[in-house]
């Protein structure tokens, strides 16, 4: 007589969801969110994205918000539609510890809330970056262990 676990009965019921189409697509949705809001943000505020880029030292301002949008949301639109998704998914990467790098300089700061928070957003960042990661290195594999690329 086999006796199955509680955790492979679970997993066989919890596969179908997690693994499905729309359940990737709301993953991946999530993960880009930042990258899709922030620059519907900065269109919709233009004169406080470019206050952004020169509080960052980033000149010429108009010039990088413009860029920012455009990156953001071209990487994330690659990334869903599933179109390059591994290139884009490292670019956003890439461009996320950048980022913190830049924004979240928390070892500069004194001790207090504010250094409190300046690190656990560089380590929430930090983690966001491994997400898009992980996402190129599942795209890398499927792509191995199938011979092929899926659109999601």
């Amino acid at each position: 007589m086999t006796t199955i676990s509680k955790e492979t009965r679970g997993a066989a019921y919890a596969r179908p969801l997690l693994t499905s189409p729309p359940t990737r697509f709301l993953a991946l949705l999530a993960l880009c969110s930042a990258y899709i809001q922030g620059p519907l943000m900065k269109i919709y505020d233009f004169e406080g994205a470019i206050a952004e880029m020169n509080h960052f030292g980033l000149t010429p301002a108009p010039l990088f918000a413009v860029g920012v949008i455009v990156f953001e949301l071209a990487m994330s639109a690659l990334i869903l539609l599933g179109i390059f998704r591994k290139v884009a998914a490292l670019c956003l990467a890439v461009f996320t510890v950048a980022a913190t790098f830049l924004a979240f300089r928390f070892w500069e700061l004194p001790s207090g809330m504010e250094r409190m928070m300046a690190t656990n957003g560089f380590f929430e960042h930090l983690g966001l970056a491994g997400g898009f990661v992980l996402v190129a290195w599942h795209d890398l594999h499927e792509r191995t262990v199938s011979g092929k690329v899926r659109a999601l």
